[in-house]
């Protein structure tokens, strides 16, 4: 037992400083040696943020008993409580030394054999180091787990490095050349709701476009459990979309944290993401205050309108309508259909389905507030849709594709009987951040445009002023603006 809890302790040091990693696993020295054959050497750290700067990172084989391995981890792990983690490495490769660790962390001394030159030569970058090292979660979470968070996060990369903008140039008339120009948001912070579910996939809808705008600093929040640690599927997925600075915080006070910055948490420019009621007004605020930061959107509790014809299926439907119910109990569901008797079939499917749910009392919850619409056409049932803005629509009907002409206002659609809404939650590719609260009359969902910045430029030629000079001076005249004319005669009048 002693063993095993070793082992667990090592593992939960992995998450929980992310890509510092103690590979040790298996409860005897074979279990260890076997392990170190197989990723070389043993990568040992972590970041004390008390200081700021100081931090550690050694390489080597174990030579230590289990029991010393043990004292060690345990005492690594009473450490982290003590101190805030930042799951990123700082400073110069020679600051990270085994001496500045252990007087640090009051550890007793160890044999380790961990030559400096050994560290410089394994390469120099954190980016370098996680890529050698991600196939390490796999000792963390299930196989099959971590390949469908790959597949979520080849789609969505997928669908949104086709969003790339490109630059413009336009020469407007002779001598007048007019660019636009497309640069990356210098500090953006990721929030990853955790309340009732931990969401691994909100950390990848918002890391991915991150990574592809180039954005230089990516700082992520997110709930801790109730013992304490981050979600591991969460931290694995935020990893491998090229996370690397995690903080264990959430509710409106990550949120506040990011826009303003703290001793520990770097403020940000501009803040996305998804949460619950509390979350979306402290974004509001802050996005309200010019010392605070940006914000993508509302995005608080989820929503999703069917829109659903007598052709639809009555399983299909209420398994959809459950399958945003159980997001939590503010979540909401409506059902707008031209049959009465699809409407019945529905709310007797709903209550047979929920039997089978491990989250029903959540999903009875939200459904209290939920409705179902009976209307005379598929127009009106737009129309109801319209006014209402979901932030996921989904139609059921005869012909789904000839009535998405009409939908003006939604944050996400999802067409046919082969399109559950869950698909576009996690990996069809599209993004699931999208505005709520009838929002998506205003706003649109989360999409790499949000994660950039872009400029004008414009150039002109002597004779490109020439050109534009007397419309200009006639409209600052209009204007009563007499420099804005003057900034362009005195040109004019200039022999230079």
């Amino acid at each position: 037992s002693s063993a095993v809890r070793s082992n667990c302790a090592i593992h939960a040091f992995v998450l929980m400083t992310n890509h510092v990693h103690l590979l040790v696993s298996g409860s005897a020295a074979g279990a260890v040696s076997a392990l170190m054959h197989r990723v070389g050497l043993c990568y040992v750290g972590l970041i004390n943020r008390t200081y700021g700067r100081t931090g550690t990172l050694f390489e080597g084989r174990f030579r230590s008993s289990l029991v010393q391995m043990e004292r060690y981890v345990l005492t690594c792990m009473r450490y982290i409580e003590l101190n805030p983690v930042r799951a990123c490495m700082v400073g110069r490769p020679e600051d990270y030394r085994w001496s500045s660790f252990r007087s640090n962390a009051g550890l007793a001394p160890i044999d380790w054999l961990a030559p400096q030159d050994e560290y410089l030569r394994l390469g120099r970058s954190v980016r370098e180091r996680i890529e050698a090292y991600r196939d390490l979660f796999r000792t963390v979470i299930d196989p099959e787990d971590l390949a469908a968070i790959d597949l979520a996060i080849a789609n969505v990369r997928r669908f949104h490095e086709a969003q790339t903008p490109l630059p413009v140039r336009v020469e407007t008339m002779r001598g007048v050349v007019c660019e636009r120009l497309s640069h990356p948001l210098d500090a953006v912070g990721l929030y990853v709701p955790a309340g009732t579910a931990p969401l691994p996939s909100a950390a990848i809808m918002l890391a991915v476009p991150a990574a592809i705008a180039g954005c230089p600093s990516v700082v992520m929040c997110t709930p801790p459990r109730t013992d304490g640690t981050a979600d591991p599927a969460v931290l694995v997925a935020a990893s491998r979309a090229g996370v690397t600075e995690i903080y264990k915080v959430g509710g409106a006070q990550a949120i506040a944290a990011m826009a303003y910055g703290t001793e520990s948490i770097p403020k940000v420019s501009k803040i996305f993401g998804p949460g619950n009621a509390w979350v979306t007004c402290a974004k509001s605020l802050v996005s309200a205050d010019a010392a605070g930061a940006a914000i993508d959107m509302p995005a608080g509790p989820s929503e999703v309108l069917v829109i659903a014809d007598e052709t639809a299926s009555a399983e299909y439907v209420a398994s959809d309508l459950l399958s945003q119910a159980e997001h939590g109990v503010d979540s909401q569901v409506l059902l707008v259909t031209t049959s009465s008797e699809l409407a019945a079939q529905v709310a007797t499917e709903v209550e047979a389905q929920l039997a089978t749910l491990s989250r029903a009392d959540i999903a009875r919850r939200a459904l209290e507030h939920s409705r179902v619409i009976v209307v005379d056409s598929l127009d009106a049932a737009v129309s109801v849709s319209n006014e209402y803005a979901p932030e996921h629509l989904i139609i059921q009907a005869r012909n789904p594709r000839a009535v998405l002409p009409a939908i003006r206002n939604a944050g996400s659609v999802f067409l046919g009987p082969w399109t559950p809404e869950s698909v576009g939650d996690y990996c069809s590719g599209t993004n699931h951040v999208l505005p709520t609260y009838g929002f998506a009359r205003n706003y649109s969902g989360l999409g790499l445009d949000q994660f950039i910045r872009q400029m004008t430029v414009q150039e002109l030629t002597r004779e490109g002023l020439e050109g534009l000079g007397a419309a200009v001076v006639r409209l600052a005249g209009l204007e009563g603006l007499d420099a804005h004319a003057a900034a362009v005669t005195r040109r004019l009048g200039s022999s230079s």
